[in-house]
């Protein structure tokens, strides 16, 4: 019997997006498939932010179509486009450093709580069986990391931790809002190389045992080459080039936009 064919779990139609004169996104056409890692890449300024944004809610397209399993989220605000399952993480890191390692983490999950305002101000009953349920989602994220974000790490305020383990707390925080897929915005950026090694088999494991779909911005090719499935090339919002890494890296309108000359042959 045939493997079912993939299921599209994120859908962008002729997405366009202009600021001013400046067309930053121009006519996108991209699909992400169920349990697909499909990385995203191109020089800086190919718009590559903006799409996030865009998929996230911040800025609202000017054309276009942006589908979560056939559903539209296009005019819906960050906040409910988080509750239908899509969470980011960001280049610059957007944690609550003063507050502990899992209060980030539960932070992530007041957006869904049930209780009131009123019984959360009483303490109900209610209230402290939420709280209860709310941290040991927080435990099980974490846990997910190991030793890097484990036991007294959990209490410690979240700017004790070094630079790698932040960004693990940020993806712990994006997955406790227990997402259909996770944007991860450059996961890479400012690692060393044993850093990097490691969030690209971190990005691995998301998906084999997480069971997450991921679109990730990443500049570092050695990281792109190790996660994708597939790879889209941007240049000035427009898609030049998509396939597996191998043909991306090479199509000569992905060099020319890094190099910004014309790929010639060696004589």
């Amino acid at each position: 019997m045939a493997d079912a064919p993939p299921q599209p779990l994120l859908e962008l139609k002729g997405l366009s997006m202009a600021f001013g004169g400046l067309v930053v996104i121009d006519n996108l056409d991209l699909v992400v498939n169920e349990r697909e890692i499909v990385s995203v890449i191109g020089p800086n300024g190919a718009g590559k932010t903006t799409l996030f944004n865009l998929i996230t809610g911040i800025y609202r397209p000017d054309d276009g179509e942006i589908l979560l399993e056939g559903n539209s989220l296009v005019g819906l605000p960050p906040h409910a486009i988080t509750q239908r399952g899509v969470a980011r993480t960001f280049q610059t890191l957007r944690l609550f450093l003063n507050m502990s390692v899992i209060d980030n983490v539960m932070a992530a999950q007041y957006g869904k709580t049930k209780v009131d305002i009123v019984r959360s101000m009483l303490r109900t009953p209610g209230w402290w069986k939420e709280e209860r349920q709310i941290r040991a989602r927080a435990e099980e994220k974490l846990s997910f990391f190991g030793q890097r974000l484990m036991g007294y790490r959990w209490d410690q305020p979240a700017y004790s931790l070094s630079y790698a383990n932040r960004r693990r707390l940020e993806i712990a925080r994006a997955m406790a809002t227990e997402p259909e897929i996770l944007l991860l915005d450059e996961p890479a950026a400012g690692m060393n190389p044993v850093e990097t090694h490691e969030i690209t088999e971190l990005i691995g494991k998301l998906r084999e045992e997480g069971g997450y779909t991921i679109l990730v911005i990443e500049h570092d090719m050695h990281v792109v080459e190790g996660i994708s499935d597939r790879v889209v090339a941007l240049d000035h919002g427009v898609k030049i080039a998509e396939g597996s890494f191998e043909q991306v890296a090479t199509d000569p309108k992905v060099v020319e936009a890094y190099l910004g000359t014309k790929a010639t042959a060696t004589k």
